[in-house]
């Protein structure tokens, strides 16, 4: 059986699911985070770790997601992204 492949957000290269970080809106919160374990509800939306600044940059966040993120925060977890990379 071959693994899921998603897209990167920020390179928009195919990679398997396994390579790329999901991000996904928190509806209880309200922000965007990094889902893990990739079982939070809802659209949510892949990228290399060393894709986010292009995603960044781009603003592709919330159009992923369909809905207005603020940019600061989707800054912040994406800083915290690329500091650590994948879990």
């Amino acid at each position: 059986m071959t693994p899921p492949v998603r897209t990167c957000l920020g390179c928009r290269g195919k990679a398997v699911r396994s390579d790329l970080v999901r991000l996904a809106w928190d509806a209880r919160a309200g922000v965007v985070v990094i889902d893990h374990r990739l079982v939070l509800g809802g659209r949510g939306c892949y990228l290399h770790p060393a894709c986010a600044a292009p995603a960044a940059r781009r603003g592709v966040i919330g159009r992923a997601l369909r809905r207005p993120v603020d940019s600061e925060q989707v800054a912040a977890v994406l800083a915290g992204l690329a500091t650590t990379g994948p879990a």
